[in-house]
């Protein structure tokens, strides 16, 4: 009669053990996401700072797939600020996404402490 719980006890430890894990990949996940965000808005502040330097009449390039386009200073440092402001967006969104994956791992961290604690009750 006691393998019906025990049975149960482990399909249920099981399942709460393999949502942790999917839960702390999904974790990592959207810490390299922002990472890479990070670097991309590290890249377009370098460039940024770089065309700031240049006179005002400079001919600029902008890299549109394999050719270059003639662009005037103006529309690129636009197309920057936008590039910085959408990063910015994704970054806030994938933050809010870790606090949602935090909370629920802590969440299946606590059920299995639980689930540990009543069985080790129940041997006593």
């Amino acid at each position: 009669m006691a393998k019906i719980p025990d049975e149960e006890l482990k399909k249920a430890f099981s399942e709460l053990h393999n949502k942790v894990l999917s839960t702390r990949q999904r974790l990592k996940v959207a810490d390299m996401q922002i990472e890479n965000i990070n670097r991309h808005n590290l890249r377009v502040s370098l460039t940024r700072s770089e065309l700031k330097q240049l006179p005002e009449n400079t001919k600029t390039y902008e890299s549109v797939g394999r050719m270059f386009l003639l662009q005037d200073m103006n529309t690129i440092m636009e197309d920057l600020d936008k590039r910085t402001k959408l990063a910015d967006g994704k970054i806030k969104a994938l933050n809010n996404q870790k606090t949602y994956l935090q909370k629920d791992l802590k969440e299946s961290e606590d059920n299995i402490r639980e689930m540990v604690q009543k069985r080790q009750k129940q041997d006593s």
